[in-house]
Order: C-alpha cells, then sequence, then structure tokens
C-alpha cells in the first residue's frame, strides 16, 4: 500500500485508535489490496463485495474474522480514501454471542507452574492477577508498579482510558524477583526472548506450549486469562460493578455477560418457584 498504507495509520492514530486496532486494521486492508494487485482508490463496491464473499466462502474465516475485514475497509474507503458511497452498503455482520471456556483455579496453577522463562510466568500471572488485556501487559513500565498502595496503573487501556487494578502480594514477590533476576533494560517492564520488548506473540506462544505440556484441551489464549479473573471474582462474591471498574468496561452490559458464564453464580441463584408458599415469596404477590 506504501503511501497509502502511512496515510491510513495516520487517520488511526488521528482517531485515537488503539495499537492493536491501528495492526489490525492496516493487515486487513493490506490484504483486501493484495488480493486484487490494484490501487484501492481503482477499486469499488463491487470489489469490495467480491473480496468479503471470497474470504467467506473459499477462505471460511469466522464472524470475528469477517467483521474486522468489514471494519478495516469501512475505514479505508470512509476515512482515508473519502469515498463513503463505496462501503455504505456493505452491512456488519453478525457475530454470535458464545461462551468462551473458562480455567479452573488448578489449570490456571498448573499453567503457571509450566511456564520456564521467568518474564514471561510473571507477564502470565498478571493478566491473570489483574485481568489485563495482552497488549496492557505489554505496555507496563516499572512505574506502573505501585507497592505501596497495592496497585497496577494501566494507563491508555481500550478507549484511551486509565485505570487502576489490584496488585497482590503473591504477584508483587513474582515480579521483584523477576526484577532482581533479569534487570530488563527498559523502558518496558516485561522483556521478550531477545531481550527486546515483550511481544504478544510471545505470550501466545509460551501459553501454548505449556496448554500442551499440562495436557489441556481447552484454547488457551492471553484472553483467556482474562475471561478466567473475572469469572473467578463474580464466583466469589465480587460485585459486578467492581469487575467492571477492573476490566475497564465502559457498559455495565459487557460486564454482565460474565454472568452467563459462571455455571456457579448462576448454580447460587434460587428459583421462585422455591419462594412460592414461603414468607419470601410474599413479595411475588
Amino acid at each position: 500500500m506504501g503511501i497509502l498504507r502511512e496515510r491510513m495509520k495516520a487517520d488511526l492514530v488521528l482517531g485515537g485508535y488503539s495499537p492493536g486496532t491501528q495492526t489490525e486494521y492496516l493487515r486487513h486492508a493490506e490484504r483486501f489490496v493484495a488480493h486484487y494487485m490494484r490501487p484501492p482508490g481503482d477499486l469499488g463496491e463491487a470489489e469490495v463485495r467480491g473480496f468479503l464473499l471470497h474470504q467467506l466462502v473459499v477462505r471460511k474465516v469466522g464472524p470475528a474474522t469477517h467483521k474486522m475485514f468489514v471494519a478495516a475497509l469501512k475505514f479505508l474507503f470512509t476515512r482515508t480514501l473519502g469515498r463513503p458511497e463505496v462501503v455504505a452498503g456493505i452491512p456488519w455482520p453478525r457475530v454470535p454471542r458464545t461462551l468462551p471456556d473458562i480455567l479452573s483455579g488448578t489449570e490456571i496453577e498448573t499453567l503457571i507452574e509450566a511456564i520456564g522463562v521467568p518474564g514471561i510466568r510473571a507477564a502470565v500471572m498478571v493478566a491473570y492477577g489483574g485481568g489485563l488485556r495482552i497488549s496492557e501487559v505489554c505496555a507496563l513500565e516499572p512505574g506502573d508498579i505501585d507497592s505501596l498502595r497495592m496497585l497496577i496503573h494501566v494507563r491508555a487501556g481500550k478507549g484511551r482510558r486509565d485505570r487502576f487494578v489490584m496488585l497482590s502480594s503473591r504477584l508483587l514477590t513474582t515480579l521483584r524477583e523477576y526484577w532482581r533476576a533479569v534487570r530488563p533494560p527498559g523502558p518496558g517492564l516485561f522483556v521478550g526472548a531477545d531481550r527486546g520488548p515483550l511481544r504478544g506473540d510471545d505470550l501466545r506462544r509460551a501459553l501454548r506450549k505449556a496448554a500442551r505440556q499440562c495436557g489441556l484441551t481447552k484454547r488457551v489464549t492471553p484472553h483467556l486469562l482474562r475471561h478466567s479473573f473475572a469469572t473467578h471474582l463474580l464466583e466469589a462474591g465480587t460485585d459486578i460493578r467492581v469487575i467492571q471498574v477492573l476490566l475497564g468496561h465502559r457498559s455495565i452490559q459487557t460486564t454482565a455477560g460474565y454472568t452467563r458464564v459462571s455455571a456457579r453464580h448462576v448454580g447460587r441463584t434460587q428459583s421462585p418457584l422455591d419462594l412460592l408458599g414461603t414468607p419470601s415469596g410474599d413479595n411475588l404477590g
């Protein structure tokens, strides 16, 4: 894409999109251009539709990936090329809401123990112990760890919003051991295998490897640690609005989705059938 790529990247930065979203939009737009091997300025609605159908019918991409392609192309044509009419008729796909797998506490413990690299192990513990997104873990700096107030300062999370999450005493001990052993050169708290900044792919590969070693059949990803964090808090009786703040969700409806995941939470809810004919059932009328 050349110069056009730089224009699109600048538009994404000016729009306040997160680094992760910038990367995904650019990657999906580049696939569109590579598919036709022609400048996108020469392409129109027919080509956009043909490309999206190819992804669905031939490549058989999932709904979430399809939605990302649509989002990237809508941004490319609307904002960067100034041709919104090309994508105005492209519908937003419906992505079915599925229940993610959740790791049990025992599985989390086993997974952590299976990771041999101290920095990666500490990063995984941050992801689960604070419910951080993978990009937030990789962006942490030493100054974000507040051992006096036992907080982690998450800066410019999704939506460019800052927040604080808890710093567990066990995690603080692990981070101090990691710091003494590795002495990361900075500015980031965590380093990758080449002593450079920790990348999301480093965490993904380490989790897949550890999951295989542990014999886990669930698809273990950094985001699954975040799901497990929220679900375990809910099952421990933490108020859902507190969980909303910890996760950095703008809407309580997003956080409420975890009530669909937690079987234990559902199991603790008393059916109104059991209240009929009892003093507590008088409130039912």
